[in-house]
């Protein structure tokens, strides 16, 4: 039996600018997809925790949105202040980049964990790089930025180097006994994901056609034996992106639904009956009692 003192347990904060691929690495470490992806920059509003089970120890991820310095709404100062607020309460901070490249939107976010104790630098999409002899110099480049506790490089999309990273990470987390169950995976509720999987696929259905304001409420979410009843309303600034998003003959609209709907009943393991429905609410990203009814707030 394993005693306390032999088990390490502890909270990682998963920082980066926007599309270094952190919800990526987050869902190929838990081995499910929980946080949504997109190849759009800051698919990831807000924090979510995923829970992995390794040899004597228990790893809870939280997953950020991209640190944003380019745009001030109020939703956008409400993700980099959970992006803030993240970096107060791990044990560890990954702070993930792209292999070969480092912008001042990721400087910008590494000064943001610059005083934390404990500094993972994971290198992202390693499987792009022409030749592996380029990636020596970037890892010589940024171990002079900052004194990184390790320096791991990984590809998130092909599962390279991941258990590595796992047992690194394990290594830097303090002695504590579990906090969750071994079969857990997560402490986000059903209803939460289930906005996050109708919102990434909105993005992946729509591509470039519809900007940044746009966001899912869920209207109702109820349990009928095994069966979950759904109803949601996706949130746009405009009556033109309303047309967007709904297609022709609502179209669009069906296909989302149907995408997103799968994804549940994969993650939830039971039927799921699922409407949706879209909804123009003016100036949304800037309605601070919206976006605390959307748990922005």
């Amino acid at each position: 039996m394993t005693s306390q003192t032999d088990f390490r347990t502890g909270y990682v904060g998963i920082i980066g600018r926007p599309n270094v691929g952190k919800s990526t690495l987050l869902n190929r470490l838990i081995g499910q997809k929980l946080s949504i992806t997109s190849r759009k920059p800051q698919t990831t509003r807000q924090r979510i925790t995923g829970i992995l089970n390794v040899d004597n120890g228990q790893l809870l991820f939280v997953d950020t949105p991209g640190f944003q310095i380019r745009h001030g709404s109020a939703l956008n100062r409400s993700m980099n202040r959970e992006a803030t607020q993240a970096v107060a309460d791990v044990d560890v901070v990954l702070f993930v980049v792209e292999a070969l490249r480092f912008s001042a939107e990721d400087n910008a976010a590494l000064k943001l964990i610059a005083r934390h104790g404990c500094v993972i630098l994971v290198i992202n999409k390693i499987d792009s790089i022409p030749e592996r002899a380029l990636l020596l110099p970037f890892i010589a480049t940024m171990s002079q930025r900052h004194a990184f506790a390790e320096i791991v490089p990984v590809s998130a999309s092909k599962g390279h180097a991941i258990k590595d990273l796992a047992r690194t990470i394990r290594g830097y987390l303090p002695e504590s006994a579990p906090i969750y169950q071994a079969d857990e995976i997560t402490e986000s509720s059903e209803r939460f994901l289930a906005s996050e999987l109708i919102r990434e696929k909105m993005f992946r259905q729509l591509g470039d056609e519809l900007p940044y304001v746009s966001a899912v409420l869920i209207d109702s979410f109820t349990l009928v034996g095994t069966l979950r009843k759904i109803h949601a309303s996706i949130i746009v600034d405009k009556e033109s992106h309303k047309g967007i998003v709904v297609g022709a003959k609502g179209s669009r609209l069906k296909e989302i639904g149907t995408q997103a709907r799968i994804d549940m009943e994969k993650l939830f393991g039971g039927k799921v009956h699922l409407e949706v429905w879209v909804t123009v609410k003016r100036g949304w990203s800037e309605n601070r009692q919206l976006l605390k009814r959307l748990g922005y707030g």
